[in-house]
């Protein structure tokens, strides 16, 4: 989904060297951090802990969590687990492993944590001690739930869909072509060649038997790819029953749909009913409710809209009765959990520009919904205590940590406090929010991020920030590669406008952008950086501006139509050429809804609009130093697209650098590629700007 695609892939690294089991495997965990001046870097970024997987022990009194380091040296990361009371005492790093530790869970009511390690089950003690192995699955396992009597264990694991050649020519065992007889043959990273499958096994305390794919002959996917994990399947409190995501469509079906709904296994009879039927949009994440009379779940709309208002719906089980819980609010439900009594559901929603936490009286007519929290941050994830949520916050000048949340009166405390040291030392820009006229009289926030120290009696070059999706809110994000504040660190001002088409401000705003690339927003963008640009401590003649995935579209459009406002892009992963874009990618839905349909169809205006709107009409008119980079491995926007603008950039006579990364999708993932990639970006825009 697009609200992934600059959030949940930020990733913060720190090197360590602590000797492994094995003498010659050093074990990538934590050490000491010194900033010597103070100012954010892509060293110090790839220092910083990343904090995810919150887990509340069943009697509330204990957080489990993990955090990923770094190793810039060893050029991969790895992921250990702590505890930590919920009061913000006790922090304990319970493992210290070679390889990461994920999927971390509580089980046998807190008294053992279960994990995936080297893609098993494990178990272990509270304070780490007893590691055991549980499962030995030769395809290996993604994700895992215990059934709440313990009895089971749900897990996914990968079902080949596809074969090599010599399955049908056995005399061609070397051969690496791929046969392909319809779409959906790749998908944003990867060569389609298997599914994930959801499993079901008995469970005596040592291992898995009696292990049954619930999904067993049918080609498709639960939970979902590429983001859908073990939060699109829940299992009923009698343990009876497994709720699970699905999109039962493959090929061409499955490329122009995203219709996909909520079905119920029954383990005893071998049973499954679809319990969305007609809702036509994405139905995913089911949870029961704590007695098993209701389920909840997000749901879209309409199919093919993979942005639609994400929607949250329960259904009593027992009637089949179903309820709009969020009809009259007018904002995406991102993540939720029930109460502890099942009348309650506790959720995050963005909302003008920041992710807080909210409940809502699921049973009750009214559907009251009532803001929790407050201030310039996003959480992206809630979990219910003993009178407190827990959560994962994010800033733009802070990455994640685990929150307590006081039901109370909304204190909010940091008990994690894994990147505390290294902040300490840092001097973050300000963060401001500009409220900005667009060219439709609408106010547009426009979050600006100062350097360090800023002087406002000095002028400072600034730098417009594109937003990617298209429709993902800039909202407080924390990125490892588009990060604003390390901008800031750089003595840029940084102009981050909610222009046109990102959700957060209403679904009118959000829908603005369908089938109107190259429209109001890129009005917006240049409303924004114009307001800007008019400020005394802003030099109006060093512009610069950036981007990735629509926020590289967004440059590369910019580029052919900005009146020499800007004197230096860079454009990521960006669309350039968008016929090629239409047959290129992979899911058409995106395409078919974002820019109307095929550009073949002389018939469609709204098509035809966005082709005509396409960058690559614009190169006649580029003026302005340009940077490219791409992924080779990115299957949603490929390559070839940077390399047309580069090529085009080089022939213009355009002064152009493409640094293109062999091994990397649409993100940067490696800490070296992504440290390279820093180290590029402000060598491009202090060469021009500066």
């Amino acid at each position: 989904m697009k609200k992934f695609l600059l959030m949940i892939i930020s990733a913060a690294l720190v090197c360590s060297c602590k000797e492994a089991t094995n003498a010659d495997v050093a074990i990538i965990e934590k050490k000491p951090v010194e900033v010597k001046d103070g100012r954010l870097s892509a060293e110090v970024l790839h220092l910083l802990g990343q904090v995810g997987g919150v887990a509340v022990a069943p009697d509330g009194k204990t957080v489990l969590y993990g955090v990923s380091y770094g190793d810039i040296a060893q050029n991969k990361r790895n992921r250990e687990l702590f505890t930590v009371a919920i009061d913000g005492t006790n922090k304990t790093q319970i493992t210290h492993s070679e390889k990461s530790e994920n999927e971390a869970q509580w089980i046998k009511n807190g008294e053992k944590i279960a994990f995936l390690y080297d893609s098993q089950i494990w178990e272990m003690n509270v304070d780490g001690s007893a590691r055991t192995q549980i499962s030995k699955y030769e395809k290996g396992i993604d994700g895992f739930k215990f059934s709440p009597d313990g009895t089971k264990i749900l897990f996914i694991s990968n079902v080949e869909t596809v074969h090599a050649p010599s399955a049908q020519y056995p005399d061609l065992d070397k051969a690496s072509g791929r046969i392909i007889d319809s779409l959906m043959y790749k998908h944003w990273d990867e060569w389609t060649t298997s599914v994930p499958h959801s499993f079901v096994a008995d469970y005596d305390g040592k291992g898995l038997s009696n292990i049954i794919d619930i999904l067993e002959g049918e080609p498709f996917e639960s939970p979902m790819k590429p983001w859908g994990g073990i939060e699109q399947l829940d299992w009923s409190p009698d343990s009876r029953t497994i709720a699970y995501t699905c999109r039962k469509k493959t090929g061409k079906e499955y490329t122009q749909s995203t219709n996909s709904d909520i079905y119920l296994y029954n383990f005893q009879t071998k049973e499954t009913k679809n319990l969305t039927e007609g809702m036509m949009g994405y139905d995913t994440n089911p949870k029961f409710s704590p007695d098993g009379s209701f389920i909840a779940w997000q749901s879209m709309e309409r199919d093919g809209y993979e942005s639609d208002k994400n929607r949250l719906f329960i259904m009593e089980l027992s009637t089949g009765e179903k309820k709009y819980i969020t009809e009259d609010f007018d904002y995406n439900v991102d993540e939720f959990c029930w109460d502890h009594l099942g009348g309650t559901l506790f959720f995050v929603a963005n909302v003008l520009g920041t992710s807080q936490l909210f409940h809502v009286d699921a049973l009750s007519h009214e559907g009251t919904i009532v803001k929790l929290t407050e201030g310039d941050h996003d959480y992206i994830s809630v979990a219910l205590t003993n009178g407190y949520l827990v959560g994962l916050r994010h800033s733009l000048s802070a990455p994640n940590e685990v929150y307590r949340v006081n039901l109370a009166d909304g204190t909010q405390t940091n008990i994690s406090q894994e990147n505390t040291d290294i902040l300490e030392q840092i001097t973050m820009g300000k963060v401001e929010a500009r409220w900005i006229k667009t060219t439709t009289n609408e106010d547009m926030l426009t979050w600006v991020v100062y350097p360090p120290n800023f002087d406002p009696n000095k002028k400072y070059p600034a730098i417009l920030y594109c937003q990617g999706g298209p429709q993902n809110t800039v909202s407080q994000f924390w990125s490892v590669r588009w990060n604003l504040q390390m901008m800031a660190a750089h003595d840029y001002i940084v102009v981050a406008p909610n222009r046109h088409g990102v959700p957060g401000f209403g679904q009118k705003w959000n829908e603005q952008i369908s089938g109107d690339y190259g429209g109001q927003n890129m009005k917006d963008y240049l409303s924004a950086i114009d307001a800007l640009a008019k400020e005394p401590y802003v030099d109006e003649t060093r512009l610069g501006c950036t981007g990735a995935s629509y926020g590289g579209f967004s440059v590369y459009w910019l580029a052919g139509n900005h009146n020499k406002r800007f004197k230096a892009f860079w454009a990521h992963a960006g669309i350039f050429n968008l016929e090629a874009q239409y047959l290129e990618t992979e899911e058409m839905w995106f395409v078919d809804w974002d820019l109307g349909g095929a550009f073949w169809d002389k018939s469609n205006a709204t098509a035809q609009r966005s082709y005509a709107n396409s960058p690559h009409r614009f190169v006649d008119k580029w003026d302005t130093p340009i940077a490219i980079s791409h992924g080779e491995l990115d299957f949603r926007i490929l390559a070839s697209q940077g390399m047309q603008a580069f090529n085009a950039a080089q022939l213009r006579g355009i002064p152009s650098r493409m640094l293109i990364f062999p091994n990397e999708n649409h993100w940067i993932s490696r800490p070296q590629n992504g440290i390279l990639f820093q180290r590029e970006f402000f060598r491009w825009f202090d060469q021009w700007l500066k």
